[in-house]
């Protein structure tokens, strides 16, 4: 299970486990860490679970894919290293992985 540190909106530093198979949004809500409200279930369809990733990470994530894209770019508070957390699978060479849960939309 890979090592994973989640810093929250209001700047708490968490660290946690993140089983493998489950998507990151899973993991947090499951965890009640960083108020991922996840309303969609993790269908991409609700943004509830935008976090920002750290850039030593983002690019070896899954691409993303058009549903993503396109929600990403209604929001307000996106970056370069956005992403939904529910795309996010948790598996081998995420070990440290760092995110940071993004302002409420």
């Amino acid at each position: 299970m890979p090592h994973l540190i989640i810093t929250t909106r209001t700047g708490e530093e968490h660290q946690m486990e993140g089983e493998s198979g489950r998507s990151l949004m899973e993991v947090l809500h499951r965890a009640d860490v960083g108020d991922i409200r996840a309303l969609c279930g993790g269908c991409c369809s609700c943004a509830t679970c935008h976090v920002y990733v750290d850039p030593e990470f983002y690019a070896i994530l899954p691409p993303m894919a058009f549903d993503e894209k396109e929600l990403l770019d209604s929001l307000e508070f996106r970056r370069p290293n956005s992403r939904l957390s529910c795309q996010l699978p948790i598996g081998p060479g995420l070990e440290n992985l760092r995110v940071t849960v993004a302002p409420e939309e």
